[in-house]
């Protein structure tokens, strides 16, 4: 970056319900977070204008600084050179208003049609609805869908360069049937990006050049065997800021305060949706230390979840959004998406089912209460880890090789086309698995949203866990775009809480055998030997930044990263809750089927975890 060195930066995020603000300065030359603030999104009535919150929320911080951070000669941030006030660089994300809504349209729904949505999702959209040629719906109802949706944006994809053009145009037609109607502004035209077969690109043009926004971007999908997603992704975060964040309410004033001098000239920094940044950070530390990586961020109302794996040698960044899977807002769905069986086997207590129905009913139409006695922790602990669960789930079905590759075929016999490509989610190769949101950052203790995690992601072999102290992740997503350096060093030494590995054998045995020996070379040179039983859990104490040389030898059959019985040599790193041996088996992972025997057993890993004081075994009586 030109100019100055930056040492004092300001991040907000808008986020839905509260918009959160933090100061990082270099100190000592590294990169620390100093203060943060908080106050109520105002996007809505009676402000409606969400820079108030932000103004709010800064203002907090000059409280606790007791440093001028805002103009106080115009409305506005104040960024310049003066070092008795101000910063040297202002950047912001954004959800307010709901955030990003995209529908995407391709040629062949589980081809094309997918690439768009990995393409809208990666740039941080939510997509409210996929339309392809073959999803069985006729053209009025296509017509009918987006009208009633009315998304910011849409993104039209289908056939590979040089292949035929009549599908693509066909759902070009659609569109412009639809003339859907923005949520924001009336004097705007709605932004469609085209990302398809370069062939059509004069018919779409003729179809959606009058009525849309129009943008042509390089095909997603040029060749059957290649995704490029860059350019589309790219387009998508351009037009977000200059159409869609443009017409909300405040947003014009938010986009001119974020940025930085730079040779006695200001330049602005593009405002990212907050998803889109924190997928952002998530692939700056997966590609720079060359590890694979898995976030998780469950809210309110939606859980996404953000994951980096190889593929053909490759990284290949994925998110996915459960949009109604939720802890407050969308608490009811994840009942009635997992099944009442499902939620009530992670509850270490008798209770009845009309209770838990209460609860969660209780939690939806007061969705900022938060848990006030010891059983309705648990209770809501139970229902994340469903939660969780199926966001992984969902997100296994998207995060996949292409479809398609390596098969002859005409275009009817691609319509014909059902083969699900192989997830690249390998939980047996995941390095680092990352949760924040609520219930996971902000748990009573930390050794519970280790637990949470194990249970509901079920790592396999050696896994680093960790929570996001204060989920400063979308700030600190948007500053890597900017200062890299500042985003990373931050990320490691304030934003992420290390709670430990985990070491989880993967294979079936029977209750009370032994699965796998591990020797531990401790940092002071002592080396010990444990034992994994199976059905078990146990925590070794290693402290944060600790690490100790293991050598672990299965059982014949057992896989803990080597392959079915082979010895693993490695690395396990402590943390606040330590390291977790899970001898609770693999592919699959079960509960027992008799109600006393399951609420013995997670009573008997929640005291090995200390994840709950005592007096909990005496809950349900």
């Amino acid at each position: 970056m030109a100019g100055k060195e930056i040492t004092r930066i300001l991040a907000t995020d808008c986020g839905s319900t509260t918009t959160k603000a933090i100061l990082i300065e270099k100190r000592a030359g590294e990169y620390r977070l100093i203060r943060r603030g908080e106050a109520p999104t105002t996007v809505e009535a009676p402000a409606e204008d969400v820079t108030k919150g932000v103004l709010n929320a800064v203002g907090e911080i000059e409280d606790l600084e007791g440093r001028e951070f805002l103009d106080a000669s115009r409305e506005g941030i104040a960024v310049g050179d003066d070092l008795s006030r101000g910063v040297d660089i202002f950047v912001s994300t954004s959800s307010a208003g709901g955030g990003l809504q995209m529908t995407v349209a391709g040629v062949v729904k589980s081809m094309t049609g997918e690439s768009a949505q990995r393409a809208a999702l990666g740039a941080g959209a939510i997509v409210m609805d996929v339309v392809a040629s073959n999803d069985g719906r006729l053209f009025h109802e296509k017509v009918a869908d987006i009208r009633r949706l009315r998304p910011d944006m849409i993104l039209l994809s289908g056939g590979i360069d040089g292949g035929t053009i009549d599908h693509v145009v066909e759902l070009a037609e659609v569109i412009r049937a639809a003339d859907p109607k923005p949520r924001f502004g009336v004097g705007y035209k709605l932004p469609v990006i085209y990302a398809g077969n370069r062939d059509a690109t004069g018919e779409v043009e003729h179809e959606l050049g009058g009525m849309s926004a129009l943008k042509v971007v390089p095909n997603i999908r040029p060749v059957l065997e290649r995704e490029n997603l860059g350019p589309a992704r790219d387009t998508i975060h351009e037009l977000f800021m200059e159409h869609v964040m443009a017409q909300a309410p405040g947003y014009g004033k938010l986009m001119q305060w974020a940025g930085h001098w730079v040779d006695g000239r200001w330049e602005n920094v593009p405002i990212m949706p907050t998803p889109g940044a924190v997928g952002k950070l998530i692939e700056m530390v997966a590609r720079a230390e060359g590890i694979h990586v898995m976030g998780v961020d469950i809210g309110g109302a939606t859980t996404d979840v953000f994951s980096v794996f190889d593929s053909q040698g490759q990284p290949v960044f994925n998110r996915t959004v459960s949009a109604n899977l939720g802890m407050s807002y969308s608490i009811s769905n994840v009942l009635a998406s997992a099944g009442m069986e499902n939620v009530m086997r992670w509850v270490p207590f008798r209770m009845d089912e009309a209770d838990l129905r209460n609860r969660i009913r209780n939690k939806m139409i007061r969705p900022t209460t938060i848990p006030q006695t010891l059983e309705e922790l648990i209770v809501e602990q139970a229902i994340s880890r469903e939660a969780l669960r199926l966001a992984l789930v969902q997100h296994r079905e998207l995060a996949v090789g292409l479809k398609g590759v390596a098969q002859e075929r005409t275009i009817g016999d691609a319509f014909e086309q059902t083969q699900t490509g192989a997830t690249l989610v390998d939980m047996m190769k995941l390095d680092l698995l990352i949760g924040s949101g609520g219930v996971l950052s902000h748990a009573p203790r930390r050794c519970q949203a280790a637990l949470m995690m194990i249970d509901s992601f079920l790592p396999e072999g050696i896994t680093m866990l960790a929570v996001d102290s204060i989920f400063m992740m979308p700030q600190l997503g948007v500053l890597s775009k900017e200062l890299p350096e500042a985003a990373a060093e931050v990320f490691d030494k304030d934003c992420l809480i290390r709670l430990g590995s985990c070491v989880a054998p993967s294979g079936q045995s029977k209750d009370g055998q032994t699965t796998a020996t591990m020797q531990m070379e401790a940092p002071d040179g002592r080396t010990r030997e444990f034992r994994i039983v199976y059905g078990r859990m146990e925590v070794i104490p290693l402290g944060v930044g600790e690490k100790a040389r293991v050598t672990i030898r299965p059982a014949k059959g057992i896989d803990v990263g080597a392959g079915p019985g082979r010895q693993l040599e490695s690395v396990v790193e402590g943390g606040v809750v330590g390291v977790v041996l899970d001898g609770r088996g693999r592919q699959p992972f079960g509960l027992p089927a008799g109600d006393a025997e399951r609420i013995r057993k997670l009573q008997e890993w929640a005291m090995a975890m200390t994840a709950y004081p005592e007096k909990f075994l005496s809950l349900g009586r």
